[in-house]
């Protein structure tokens, strides 16, 4: 998958340490707080993904930590690192991967900043030398600093809002733990991962719903790379930090931030144009229907028409400006969604040989049911929607 080339080859290669940027997180959360400026207030927030001394999740929220008006912040790290700061794969570090030093999984917990630096204001410089002086806000983790661990579980229970940037090869198993312990997150995963088996059913019960700050970067998000272990295949930059270290910043394409806290553009409309005027002034022609699915195929979001009234399969990246209150979720074109009302029929072993041959010229089977077909060719992942005629429960206007 293009999206995620730079994540594969650095996994590839045991240097899977791609870092979100202090910016990101800060255009990120600012959004959310336009919207609610008490979403974080009297809250504890877990990044359960993150060294502290060197996360910019920490960093973010420990240098706010009065102006959001937290009540504790709490972060967890991952055992072998090999600097302090990790959205890290879990087994990417062994006795055969060099001479990396691998420090042990902490904890630290923060439930007050004070002015410390006598500077006349509280920030990450106060928290930075709090830390110092008191050795008891950190423990030793066990249990290696995996969040399925049952110290991380422990705290994961008493959180309120887990904010990081978490492994994305084990992205489906991580997000599943959130809804099931009913908590409130933003994190940052692949695009991708709206079409999981394990994933999808959140977004259509709108348990779950993509993050504020997808316009940035058309989409994509630039991640720092350490110094010591940096691809320079994969270098877009070359930096300097705040603490004087060189950064490497590579782009990865697809990244978006998944929550389940509300947020302004949640709840805009999409301008759309009726089917005769995305005809018109669009296609060119009549929207086509699958031939497996009761809907039509609309193969660009600003191409949905405003009057149509049954199914109809769009882009992934309808979820980008998906709005509750305008659409439904009835589910996808895709084989992992085979209760699917909308599906009319299953195509057999033969037929998806048939059609191989007939695309190909050679032997060879065709997934037919891996998509939504039409005039017997299957076309990209589809989200399959419809236009809600009231507003959803619970959404805000």
């Amino acid at each position: 998958q293009p999206s995620n080339r730079n994540l594969a080859a650095a996994k590839t290669a045991k240097q899977d340490e791609f870092y979100t940027q202090y910016v990101d997180i800060q255009k990120e959360v600012e959004a959310y707080l336009e919207f609610d400026p008490d979403t974080f207030r009297g809250k504890i927030v877990y990044c359960n993904c993150d060294d502290p001394f060197e996360s910019n999740f920490f960093k973010y929220f420990a240098a706010n930590f009065n102006r959001l008006g937290l009540k504790k912040l709490v972060t967890t790290s991952y055992d072998g690192s090999p600097i302090a700061g990790a959205q890290l794969t879990f087994g990417e570090y062994d006795e055969g991967n060099g001479k990396r030093q691998k420090p042990k999984a902490i904890a630290v917990e923060i439930e007050e900043v004070r002015d410390v630096t006598g500077d006349g204001a509280t920030g990450i410089e106060d928290v930075k030398l709090f830390l110092k002086r008191n050795h008891h806000t950190r423990t030793r983790l066990a249990g290696g600093g995996d969040f399925r661990s049952p110290e991380c579980i422990a705290l994961l229970r008493e959180a309120d809002v887990v904010v990081t940037n978490p492994p994305f090869s084990l992205f489906r198993q991580y997000i599943a733990q959130l809804v099931e312990h009913g908590k409130k997150f933003l994190i940052i995963g692949n695009l991708n991962a709206i079409t999981y088996k394990e994933v999808f059913p959140f977004l259509k019960e709108n348990k779950v719903w993509l993050g504020n700050n997808y316009k940035v970067n058309a989409g994509a998000m630039y991640f720092e790379i350490p110094e010591n272990v940096a691809n320079l295949e994969q270098v877009r930059e070359i930096k300097t930090n705040e603490s004087g270290k060189k950064v490497y910043v590579t782009r990865v394409q697809g990244v978006r931030w998944f929550t389940n806290l509300d947020h302004g553009r949640l709840h805009e409309n999409l301008p759309l144009m009726t089917k005769a005027e995305v005809i018109k002034f669009s296609t060119k022609k009549p929207f086509d229907k699958y031939d497996n699915y009761n809907a039509i195929e609309v193969s660009l979001v600003k191409n949905i028409p405003s009057d149509y009234e049954g199914v109809m399969g769009v882009p992934i990246s309808i979820m980008d400006k998906y709005n509750p209150d305008q659409f439904e979720i009835v589910g996808t074109t895709e084989s992992n969604d085979p209760g699917n009302a909308c599906r009319t029929r299953v195509y057999t072993s033969q037929e998806r040989r048939d059609a191989y041959k007939t695309l190909f010229g050679k032997p060879g089977v065709y997934d037919l049911n891996a998509s939504g077909v039409v005039n017997g060719v299957k076309v990209y992942k589809r989200i399959l929607i419809r236009h809600r005629t009231r507003p959803t429960r619970g959404t805000k206007k």
